[in-house]
Order: structure tokens, then sequence, then C-alpha cells
């Protein structure tokens, strides 16, 4: 197995109105989604997981289980609505209804502008803003139901500081952000909180993904790791952040504040 699950969880369970209940997270093979599929079930909640890959998906299964976690693993297309129809009724039928969801799935191309073809565009965009579409479209009308329900978006750092590459991929995150707030002000009154985070530089498996950025272009001076990605998510899902929707939360070590790179000379 390429992670322990001490890899991807720093901290213990910290907020306990999340036990119990039901999370499906998109991505949840690799990296940051795995983080935030282990660290939820850390917390108690039934997760169920999908991706593109079957083998990725049973290793993060194995490492809740391993933890005495309760997970589902989905062989899925986020931007495919039959394949998002399996997931819930699988979730569902395991688990029960579902209570959170993430979408964290994203085509991960990053080609400059004029190199982008229409293929790499349109496919990025259905499993990114299409897939955070069919999800919500799926999980709304049980959570209007029961007047309480959480969505995380995960965005990027790219979709407001894009570099010359990943035009599809910083098109998309803007759109995932856009949507959280539209979505957020449509169903707050049924109780239900939607938000983004924006990760930046994020080493996973040994490897640096996401804004493809030089260590010494972060504030912080590192790149951040999946479990500090998913501590964020927790808390967006859990009471403790009860008083806030609509929000994108930049958890990027200080990316997204700055003019330049540290050391730039203006």
């Amino acid at each position: 197995m390429s992670r322990s699950r001490d890899d991807l969880v720093e901290k213990e369970a910290c907020f306990s109105d999340l036990r119990g209940q039901v999370a499906v997270v998109t991505g949840g093979g690799t990296g940051i989604g795995r983080g935030i599929a282990v660290r939820l079930a850390a917390e108690g909640m039934k997760v169920a997981i999908c991706g593109r890959r079957a083998e990725p998906l049973r290793e993060t299964v194995e490492l809740i289980e391993s933890a005495e976690g309760e997970a589902l693993d989905v062989p899925a297309d986020a931007g495919n609505p039959d394949e998002v129809r399996e997931l819930f009724d699988r979730a569902e039928e395991r688990f029960g209804p579902v209570e959170a969801v993430v979408h964290n799935a994203m085509l991960m191309s990053f080609p400059r502008f004029e190199e982008c073809t229409l293929d790499i565009w349109e496919a990025s965009f259905a499993t990114g803003c299409r897939g955070a579409y069919l999800l919500s479209e799926r999980a709304v009308p049980g959570m209007r139901e029961r007047g309480r329900g959480g969505i995380v978006l995960i965005s990027s750092v790219l979709a407001q500081r894009p570099n010359p590459r990943g035009a599809a991929y910083s098109s998309v995150k803007g759109g995932l952000e856009a949507m959280a707030r539209q979505m957020a002000v449509s169903l707050a009154r049924d109780g239900i909180r939607v938000n983004a985070v924006a990760p930046g530089l994020i080493r996973s498996r040994g490897e640096v993904k996401g804004a493809r950025l030089d260590n010494e272009n972060v504030p912080l001076g590192r790149a951040g790791t999946p479990a500090e990605m998913a501590a964020v998510v927790a808390f967006l899902l859990s009471d403790q952040s009860s008083y806030i929707t609509g929000q994108v939360l930049h958890a990027d070590g200080g990316t997204s504040v700055q003019l330049a790179p540290p050391g730039t000379r203006l």
C-alpha cells in the first residue's frame, strides 16, 4: 500500500457531530481525495468514495477499514449521470441517506491555452463543473427534506492566481467557486451549506501537485499535505462552521495573498 493512514490524518477526531453521518467523496483514490476520505472516516463518518480507477479506491478503503472505519468504493466517473446515480444508490443502500458531499475529482491536464484541445476542455468541465452539478442534484433533495446538509467543492489557488499553463483547469476551478457561491445563496434557507476549498502547492506520494510552484514561492516555505486539506474540509462540514456558507477558503500557505513570490524585486 502506497501510504499509511498516519500520513493522511495528522490529528485525532475533532468534530463529534460528524459521527455517524454519510459522506460521498469523489476522486477518493489518491492525493487530497484520499486524505479527505480517511479524515472523514476518522471523524466517524461512513464514507463512499468514487474514482475512475478501482485499485486506488480499494487501497483507500483498506486504509479506512484498518482503522475500524466504514467505507465503500464505487468506481465511477463524476461527470457521468448514470454512474453518479449508481454511486448514490449504493451509498444509501449500504449506509443510509447522504448528508455530505465533497467533490474533489478533476482531470489533471495543464496545457497552455493554445495547446488546449476541445477534448481536454470538455473533459475537464465534464469532470469538474458537470460533476459538481450532478452530485448536488442527486444529494440536495434528501438534504432539503432533512433540513440540513453540507457540500464542499475542491477548487485551487489556480482559480484566482493562474499560471501560463492549465487553461481548462483554472477555468473549471473558477467555475466551481462561482457554483459554491450561487448554490450557497439558493440553498441556505433549506439548511444546506455550500463552500469551496482552494488548495495551493500540495505534496502527495512524494510529488508536488496542484499549483506547480516551488516551495520558495510559497510564503510558508513548504508544500501542504492532503491531511491539512482534509482538516479544512472536515471543519466546513462540521457544526463548528455553522455560520459559514458561500465561501472559498484558501489553504495555500499564503500563495494567493502575495503580490509576488518572496525575493522578487518590485
